[in-house]
């Protein structure tokens, strides 16, 4: 896409429907809207083959052009599979490259948590997350 898509709530909207045209998305219940004239939101959730699905809450800020807070949870019908936060864990040395980015992974997924340096607040991450949608339909254990 081209343009700054974390520059304005259409701009975004543009950004969003584009990356959902991926083939491995089935269906999406992403919605973008605005709770200020400079702030938005994105949530909802992507649904792939096989009940893959991934479950996004994004909270944006158009005027800084930054993701200030999200969560992005992959799910397999039921089972949450992983996660990535950005929730500081600073006591964590192993999560201390790519701070506060982090995945939770099995076995014990709450506290099990692994560096994410595909995660940012200053780019943009749904092609990475659509892209890992893809891999585990493809059976990827990602």
């Amino acid at each position: 896409m081209e343009g700054k898509p974390l520059s304005s709530l259409l701009d975004y909207s543009h950004f969003i429907s584009e990356v959902l045209q991926h083939p491995c998305v089935r269906h999406s219940t992403v919605r973008v809207w605005s709770d200020s004239p400079y702030t938005g939101i994105a949530e909802g959730e992507v649904f792939g083959e096989g009940g893959v699905r991934l479950r996004l809450r994004e909270e944006l800020d158009f005027a800084a052009g930054l993701i200030t807070a999200y969560g992005y949870e992959f799910y397999r019908g039921d089972e949450r599979l992983f996660w990535y936060d950005d929730f500081p864990h600073p006591n964590d040395p192993s999560l201390a490259s790519t701070f506060p980015h982090h995945k939770h992974v099995p076995p014990d997924i709450r506290h099990n948590r692994v560096p994410a340096p595909e995660l940012s607040f200053t780019a943009l991450n749904l092609p990475f997350l659509v892209r890992t949608l893809a891999g585990l339909e493809a059976g990827d254990a990602t």
